[in-house]
């Protein structure tokens, strides 16, 4: 029997999907490596175990999955009822028994990759609305879905790191964190040098800026306030004792 295939033909949209698939098999086998005792241990998530990023991920997917179901219906199905369901669902999820949580992960990844599988190429192109309120075409729940399992997979603390993310990912990444700091104008004075690729972020129109300095995966752990290691920064040409802060992503 052949194996059924995506509807869309777009090899933009088809290398997006490639993307978040290799990074929820990333997740699935950083879960896996963990025993069942392990999933009680504490995540890179302040107030989050294990378990807590383990639920996340699976009712993300089936969030997701409502916006897909939405593109092809046309009948609006948000991703959640309210930002407390959101909350109330992860809560309940990080108190399942082990094998509850790793099926509703592995579940629910399956149903996500079949919904995206199955939607006909111009209902890509319909308008859903995400959790926070903006209106996208079904297109961008593919970079939602990825950067919510490649980062994720890390705040697991089993040993990813960002340098296990493809470039691609980590630039498109850094992208958005850096355009949310100027839409707010917390970048004022900030810029950001990436090496190897070489890449600028931030507050090109400053002065004298505090220039902070790193790979493109330090840049961006830093920048998603998980850790300085490999990043430094100067003021005006004067390194500094410490690395500043990250202004607030989310």
């Amino acid at each position: 029997m052949t194996a059924r295939q995506d509807q869309t033909t777009d090899p933009e949209l088809l290398e997006a999907l490639l993307q978040a698939r290799r990074g929820t098999a990333f997740f699935a086998r950083k879960l896996n490596e963990l025993s069942d005792e392990d999933l009680d241990g504490p995540s890179l998530l302040p107030g989050w175990n294990r378990r807590h990023v383990t639920a996340h991920i699976g009712y993300n997917a089936r969030a997701i999955a409502r916006l897909i179901e939405w593109a092809a219906t046309g009948t609006e199905t948000p991703m959640y009822a309210s930002p407390e369901a959101r909350d109330h669902e992860i809560s309940f999820g990080a108190t399942l028994p082990p094998i509850a949580l790793r099926y509703l992960f592995d579940h629910s990844a399956v149903h996500l990759n079949v919904e995206w599988r199955d939607l006909p190429a111009q209902a890509w192109h319909h308008q859903v609305k995400t959790a926070q309120g903006r209106v996208v075409p079904a297109t961008e729940t593919v970079w939602m879905r990825t950067r919510e399992v490649w980062t994720h997979a890390i705040d697991l603390d089993n040993g990813a790191a960002f340098s296990d993310i493809p470039a691609p990912v980590l630039e498109r990444l850094l992208t958005d964190i850096t355009t949310a700091w100027h839409t707010r104008g917390t970048d004022t004075g900030l810029l950001i040098n990436v090496t190897g690729p070489d890449l600028t972020f931030g507050d090109t129109t400053a002065q004298n800026p505090t220039l902070i300095t790193g790979t493109l995966p330090g840049i961006t752990q830093w920048a998603t306030g998980r850790g300085t290691r490999g990043v430094t920064a100067t003021h005006n040409g004067t390194p500094l004792d410490e690395t500043p802060a990250a202004p607030k992503w989310i």
